[in-house]
């Protein structure tokens, strides 16, 4: 794991631009700030700068670890019982501010926070945490259940490029799991299998309509909700093959949600190629266990990663991390964005 360790004075540092940011801005769902955030990224300590760059240039991992930055556990409130974590007025302060700033600071140094129009309302950060009644579902709510290693959103051309988890709470030091395509060991026929077009990844339970919310949040019409959901319904209904490898056959980045893939019964060596892959990753898997600011993020090309179960107690004190995901290159979701500088995708 790529690991950067802030220092006492880096935190200083971070925590005056912070309190700068929230002197004009007053939730991480403002386009203004979001446009803002780049800027103010550059003025984050060089040495946190330089080491961010390094993992974005040089991959030398599947994950980077932020870590040493405080949380004030008391000012943040109970962990929430459901995904609407926003205040209704727009001048009123979330209580993790504080916090979703560092984050999407850490975040813009690797790239540009997306959202997904049919998940969690269209917003930009997500809240990961348990709900009663998703015990046993495959989607981040779950805890009864262990969510399975999967590339984030990997059904869909726009997925992102990390994925970001910033623990603000995790009292029963529950399991992220972790397994980087790098250390996996396949022989060369598998892999130009599972570089060809023969594979069917279908949405996860997060887009779909179900966890759809009863109103919504985006300032759009109508029909062009409806639409976003009618194009993860296509890819639900008829979804195309591609490739789970790609890239550099001699360090391959990936793409894969085993839960979500159907068995190719008529292509029994493209099968016997993913159940090698599969048993692979289930070999290497390993965990981390974040604690309270720490801020993890997944290369989504070059790394999956799940959770381990776990007992919920829902009395406001449960694991909640905060989740985010990164683009590279806006531009080549253009056609499924509303102007070239939004971030939700349609």
């Amino acid at each position: 794991m790529f690991t950067i360790e802030l220092s006492d004075s880096d935190c200083r540092q971070i925590q005056a631009l912070i309190a700068d940011l929230r002197g004009h801005h007053t939730s991480v769902e403002d386009e203004a700030l979001l446009d803002d955030l780049a800027v103010y990224s550059h003025e984050m300590p060089r040495a946190v700068r330089l080491r961010a760059n390094e993992f974005r240039l040089r991959e030398p991992s599947g994950g980077c670890l932020f870590t040493g930055f405080p949380v004030d556990d008391l000012r943040i409130g109970d962990t929430p019982a459901g995904w609407n974590n926003v205040p209704d007025q727009p001048d009123r302060h979330s209580p993790t501010l504080t916090e979703d700033l560092y984050f999407l600071l850490c975040a813009s140094l690797l790239g540009d926070p997306i959202a997904w129009a049919t998940q969690q309302d269209g917003q930009l950060l997500h809240d990961v945490i348990p709900i009663k009644g998703h015990e046993n579902e495959q989607i981040n709510s779950s805890t009864t259940a262990p969510l399975w290693w999967h590339t984030e959103d990997a059904f869909h051309p726009y997925r992102a490029d990390y994925v970001g988890l910033l623990c603000l709470r995790n009292p029963d030091a529950v399991e992220t799991t972790f397994t980087e395509f790098d250390d996996l060991v396949l022989d060369r026929d598998t892999i130009e299998i599972l570089l060809q077009p023969r594979y069917v990844i279908r949405p996860d339970e997060s887009h779909l309509v179900k966890n759809r919310a009863a109103s919504s949040r985006l300032r759009v019409s109508a029909d062009l909700l409806q639409r976003s959901y009618d194009r993860v319904s296509g890819m639900q209904a008829d979804p195309p093959k591609v490739p789970v490898l790609f890239g550099d056959p001699q360090r391959p980045y990936g793409r894969l949600d085993p839960y979500f893939m159907d068995r190719i019964e008529d292509d029994p060596r493209a099968m016997e190629a993913f159940d090698l892959f599969v048993k692979e990753i289930d070999d290497k898997i390993s965990s981390v266990r974040l604690k309270p600011g720490d801020a993890l993020f997944i290369d989504n090309y070059k790394a999956v990663h799940g959770r381990k179960p776990y007992t919920a107690r829902f009395d406001g004190r449960d694991r909640w991390l905060r989740r985010v995901n990164l683009s590279r290159d806006l531009r080549k979701s253009r056609d499924a964005r509303m102007a070239a500088h939004s971030r939700v995708i349609f």
